[in-house]
């Protein structure tokens, strides 16, 4: 049953130098901005073709006309409100459960190239196991899910984040708390520049049709190749 569950996606308003601030400082607030646009894109793309229900949960809190003129009307906005990302995640976590949804995953927006599948292989774990957890290769982690008898909120508590060592500490509580945890394939999420090549690379044979990061690449090819990395290059 699909109306028990739910994708919480984390989006920012995509209003110039609010975004991808580390991949802005080599390519310019522009092209990261249009970058970073285009992640959302993709992977929104992906979730309606997923179709579980999904709540869109923006920042900044006052942002969702901004962000409903950006992706249409036709979604479930919510605001993200904490002091922090930890607080705005459990935050998030904690009301999709007091409206009775069972179980929820939560995802990044960093993430174009996210399969289907391992949004399937996310809920289904959490038929047999309390949470769920994708680790990032720059050691934070994608996707997080609890079923709501679960959830940990201190789960989020007092984690450094944008370090190397969020998947690691996550792991280490859930396991003092006797989770059952189910770990899914590592990805790669894109904050820089070395990121984003990676992504073209392997990619690049998908076609610009399909992708709408690739052709957000190519507009700002100009701006990448400033950076010492030109897209026609084969490696």
């Amino acid at each position: 049953m699909l109306e028990n569950k739910s994708v919480l996606l984390f989006v920012k308003s995509p209003g110039k130098g609010a975004v991808k601030s580390r991949m802005a400082t080599t390519l310019g607030e522009t092209a990261a901005q249009d970058i970073y646009n285009s992640f959302v894109l993709d992977i929104l793309k992906t979730l309606i073709s997923s179709r579980y229900p999904l709540r869109i949960f923006f920042y900044p809190p006052d942002a969702q006309e901004d962000v409903a003129n950006w992706l249409g009307k036709s979604f479930v906005y919510m605001a993200q409100r904490g002091e922090d990302l930890g607080a705005r995640m459990a935050d998030a976590f904690v009301q999709s459960f007091s409206e009775g949804l069972e179980k929820v995953i939560l995802i990044g927006s960093d993430i174009p190239d996210l399969t289907e599948a391992v949004i399937d292989e996310a809920f289904e774990s959490l038929q047999r196991n309390d949470a769920v957890i994708g680790p990032a290769s720059d050691g934070g982690y994608y996707l997080i899910g609890f079923n709501k008898g679960t959830f940990l909120p201190d789960i989020f508590a007092g984690v450094p984040w944008s370090t190397g060592s969020v998947f690691r500490q996550t792991m280490k509580v859930l396991q003092e708390e006797g989770c059952n945890v189910h770990i899914l394939p590592e990805w790669r999420d894109i904050d820089t520049v070395d990121d984003l090549r990676s992504f073209f690379m392997r990619n690049k044979d998908a076609g610009l049709r399909t992708s709408y990061t690739l052709s957000a690449i190519m507009r700002n090819r100009v701006a990448i190749a400033n950076c010492g990395w030109n897209t026609e290059s084969r490696s």
